[in-house]
């Protein structure tokens, strides 16, 4: 019997049921959403989300195993919320995610702000946003503070040449290209609102809620074992204390702003060590940060414990 062409024979016959199940357990999902959970305090909100796309993507992976009609969804997101939310964060996890899914081929990370779009002179935006985006093919493009890509007050600025490519490769390439636009949330609808095409282009929009006090004490006591650190019971009173009152003044960075106050008060502990000359210390001396190192914090005098200058959302 002659040989069957490889180039005539049919398709197999798809199968005639998915297990959704084993299917996200085979795809690794759970492992980036165990990441998720483990890695970053509170956010529920976020997460339920983040789970809700996963099912969907399952779920239409599932639809095109068994030859059911499907179209590839739209993925591009907006995410909004205060510095420090993890915004960054979870566009990385995102990345992975459609990675595991299939829904990008390489499952990295480009982060990029206003500088790397948009050029100061004539020709010079169109290359500089056409290489982000080259970089980012495959995987997901994350633009911090998007709304500075539009300054309708300045009529020599080429934020619009910008915005004009990205929504043209928004539309044309979406099958191997997510872009996640960040912002705060009052800022980003007037964005919208001036650009509508963005809008219509992008599907997923998830807000990122402010720290509480509790997790913002947790997060810090996460950071510090992170580096082998921890807090006696004065300080962790002294921290929790320097949490209300840090939240309440201005430029306040939720994770980023615990953060720095955490990396001054090792700067302190080393200090007050250093001048002690007690001798020899041990990895418990070394690695215990008090009420001493924390209470010197000009937030105790209604300063702003050197954090005048505005920060980068993330």
């Amino acid at each position: 019997m002659d040989a069957i062409d490889s180039d005539t024979a049919e398709a197999p016959p798809p199968p005639a049921s998915v297990d959704l199940h084993a299917e996200y357990e085979a795809s690794g999902v759970r492992e980036i959403l165990d990441d998720l959970d483990r890695e970053l305090i509170g956010l529920a909100p976020v997460k339920n989300r983040i789970r809700e796309t996963a099912a969907l993507l399952l779920v239409e992976r599932a639809r095109r195993t068994l030859g059911l009609c499907h179209e590839t969804p739209t993925l591009h997101m907006s995410f909004t919320g205060n510095p420090g939310t993890g915004k960054t964060t979870v566009a990385l996890k995102m990345a992975g995610l459609l990675h595991r899914l299939g829904y990008v081929r390489k499952g990295h990370l480009v982060s990029v702000t206003r500088d790397d779009l948009v050029g100061q002179y004539i020709g010079h935006t169109a290359p500089k946003t056409k290489e982000v985006l080259k970089r980012a093919m495959g995987g997901v493009l994350f633009i911090d503070e998007a709304y500075y890509l539009y300054r309708p007050d300045n009529e020599r600025d080429y934020g619009q040449e910008a915005i004009e490519i990205l929504l043209q490769v928004m539309e044309n390439n979406r099958d191997d290209l997510v872009v996640i636009m960040a912002g705060y949330a009052d800022r980003m609808d007037r964005f919208f609102s001036a650009n509508p095409g963005f809008r219509s282009r992008i599907a997923h929009h998830i807000d990122f809620p402010d720290y509480t006090d509790a997790e913002l004490a947790r997060i810090a006591d996460t950071m510090l074992g992170a580096q082998n650190y921890h807090l006696d019971a004065a300080g962790h009173k002294a921290m929790a204390e320097y949490i209300a009152l840090r939240r309440r003044q201005p430029h306040f960075a939720n994770a980023r702003s615990i953060r720095n106050a955490l990396d001054r008060a090792r700067l302190r502990q080393a200090n007050r060590l250093f001048q002690a000359d007690t001798g020899p210390l041990d990895a418990a001396g070394l690695s215990l940060i008090t009420e001493a190192d924390i209470r010197p914090s000009r937030v105790f005098q209604g300063g702003l414990d050197l954090e005048r200058a505005p920060v980068h959302e993330g």
